[in-house]
């Protein structure tokens, strides 16, 4: 059985300096695919970062459709513009302009009657709870969000108990026992015989 074997030789007009090959072709089409996809990674991490808080609340929103009669969820954003025009943004485009002064006391009117709602009211409560325990030089376990209690605790032992119910804030030493009531979280807290951590 004879076999045979074949190969190419270079042309005559080869030269090693300048030679491209289409197998270099997929090879630079991957790189540069693999730089476009860290760029947009990057952007990506970028626009995370970046990203501000939406300076509007879900109660903000709720005011501002009530003044202007939409869904609170249509209205994207609120900006006063040479201290004269309240602008509204809506989400599905367009723009709404109203008189700074008759907004401001459209706001006050709806505020006064607008009820909070059990989530306002616990970020509200929570707010009021960081700021008391950050006076006092304390942080919090857990929140029970349904009947907004949670545990206090200072340097790693066991404060006592804190919340808020419709009597108002409470606070007691032990898991059993009676409540004292305060007006506000800074006073409940300093029921408990804590004094106001000292700043170095």
């Amino acid at each position: 059985m004879t076999h045979s074997t074949y190969t190419e030789q270079a042309p005559p007009s080869f030269n090693l300096n300048t030679l491209i090959t289409f197998a270099d072709a997929p090879c630079r089409d991957e790189q540069a695919q693999a730089q476009a996809e860290l760029y947009t990674h990057l952007e990506s991490q970028a626009e995370a970062v970046a990203s501000t808080k939406d300076p509007l609340t879900s109660r903000d929103r709720r005011i501002i459709g009530e003044i202007i009669e939409v869904e609170p969820e249509s209205v994207r954003t609120i900006w006063i513009e040479a201290g004269i025009t309240v602008w509204v943004q809506l989400v599905g485009g367009g723009r709404l302009p109203f008189d700074r002064n008759w907004f401001a006391t459209r706001v006050a009117e709806v505020k006064a009657t607008l009820p909070e709602t059990p989530l306002e009211k616990n970020e509200r409560l929570s707010d009021e709870l960081e700021k008391a325990c950050t006076v006092f030089g304390l942080y919090h376990g857990e929140i029970d969000w349904l009947s907004f209690s949670t545990k206090l605790y200072q340097d790693g032992h066991f404060v006592g108990f804190v919340g808020c119910n419709q009597q108002g804030w409470y606070t007691r030493p032990r898991q059993y026992g009676v409540n004292r009531v305060a007006g506000s979280a800074k006073d409940v807290i300093a029921l408990l015989g804590i004094r106001a951590a000292v700043a170095a």
